[in-house]
């Protein structure tokens, strides 16, 4: 999470490739970075502009995304890199079949609560009165994002240090690691989905596999108020790069089921064995999609018996 947003000058991707393109019909896009600076330009074959690119969105794993500023506005690019294809293409759902002009074709305007929202979940300290502020913008999200400010908790630390005491810093920082199970999944959610943000934005079909809070809590496990062994920080380590190996998760799986058949159910182990395995569960109980907009499959973290040919259920 602290790669999830840089200065155009901090862009590995950028950095590791001298240009890339993209062409599509009569339009022609092309980023040229040197010198920790990157110039994205688009041309219809009779006319080209161009703009410095600002901010970069996205580590690249999946994708990167970029920002222009342009006298104080911000415009996101119109194409994106994305990690399969080791080039760019369309930014997810910002492709124009006939824009007007190269302007529109270059790019879209991004302000007000759009931008708030952008970078408050891809930065830190952004936003001051629900408003942005480009001159605090701290980039990825870092301790205080999820923390909150630190200043009395460091302040305490310190002072118990030069007392020689300890525990005087407790209760100055907020520790989301003590929320109640499902406000622990909406915190975590406020960025990556929750289940309001499904129903109002209308997400159906495969599209709300990104929205893994809201996929989780479908899960006949969760229950009505949720689970601690069930919840995104309980397999996430927030303070860790992802683990992508679906086996790393076993032991997680086997805190609430059965490692046997002939084991016999507990209140701490509801759930029943598994009649095929007890190693690579997520790999058939939470199945990944292939989202063609994203080029990337998606872990579901809707946990379930997954059906064969059965529709995507939302």
């Amino acid at each position: 999470m602290g790669r999830t947003t840089a200065p155009v000058a901090d862009s590995d991707v950028l950095a590791s490739h001298g240009v890339l393109s993209f062409q599509t019909g009569r339009l022609g896009y092309q980023i040229t970075s040197a010198s920790g600076k990157s110039i994205f330009a688009v041309t219809d074959g009779a006319r080209t502009i161009s703009a410095p690119l600002a901010w970069a969105f996205g580590d690249g794993h999946i994708g990167q995304s970029y920002l222009i500023e342009r006298d104080g506005n911000f415009f996101e690019s119109r194409v994106s890199y994305f990690g399969t294809l080791k080039t760019l293409d369309f930014t997810p759902g910002r492709e124009l079949s006939d824009p007007k002009d190269l302007e529109q074709a270059m790019a879209r305007p991004v302000s007000g609560s759009e931008l708030v929202r952008c970078f408050a979940c891809h930065s830190t300290a952004s936003t001051i009165n629900e408003k942005f502020d480009r001159t605090r913008v701290i980039a990825g999200v870092t301790c205080e994002a999820c923390h909150g400010p630190g200043l009395n908790h460091v302040s305490a630390g310190e002072a118990a240090l030069l007392h020689g005491e300890t525990g005087q810093e407790a209760g100055t920082i907020f520790t989301p690691g003590k929320l109640s199970p499902s406000d622990a999944v909406d915190f975590c959610g406020a960025c990556h989905g929750t289940y309001w943000d499904v129903k109002l934005q209308g997400l159906v079909g495969k599209t709300n596999v990104r929205a893994q809070p809201y996929r989780l809590e479908k899960s006949r496990c969760w229950g009505t108020k949720g689970d601690a062994r069930l919840t995104c920080v309980a397999c996430h380590d927030p303070h860790q790069p992802l683990v992508r190996n679906s086996g790393s998760y076993d032991k997680n799986c086997l805190s609430c089921h059965l490692a046997t058949a002939s084991a016999k159910v507990t209140v701490d182990h509801p759930g029943p064995a598994c009649k095929v395995s007890t190693k690579d569960c997520a790999s058939c109980h939470m199945p990944k999609y292939d989202l063609p907009i994203m080029h990337y499959a998606f872990t579901d973290h809707y946990i379930r018996v997954v059906r064969p040919g059965e529709d995507y259920p939302n």
